[in-house]
């Protein structure tokens, strides 16, 4: 975990009984402590139901920064989800409408245990 952040910006979410430590919008602090158990807890609590197509969007996030070192941007996700969903679910409304909190760059990252993107704020 990072050094010593101020508990007003320090939320914990208790993922099968052991605490781990979020940002105040929900990003997770220690990119090492993400599971499967940590995005159904964080999406429990930001009242978000998983289905197989946030499971696809996780996986091809975390798999996109493993591979880049970088979060994907909206338009790399469209390129993607278009071709392997065709153009209205792998359109951008779609994406967004599924990740109601902010859009699969904000709310998607989140989830896979990504850092807030260049920029956000």
């Amino acid at each position: 975990m990072i050094g010593i952040v101020p508990t007003t910006f320090v939320r914990k979410l208790n993922v099968n009984g052991k605490e781990v430590f979020t940002d105040s919008e929900g990003y997770i602090l220690n990119r090492d402590e993400w599971s499967e158990d940590f995005a159904n807890a964080l999406a429990r609590q930001e009242q978000l139901q998983l289905t197989d197509e946030h499971w696809e969007i996780i996986r091809f996030l975390r798999d996109f920064f493993g591979e880049h070192g970088v979060q994907a941007n909206v338009r790399e996700m469209i390129k993607h989800f278009r071709k392997k969903w065709g153009p209205e679910k792998g359109g951008n409304r779609y994406l967004h409408e599924i990740f109601p909190r902010g859009g699969p760059q904000k709310q998607g990252n989140r989830l896979a245990g990504l850092l807030r993107t260049k920029g956000e704020h």
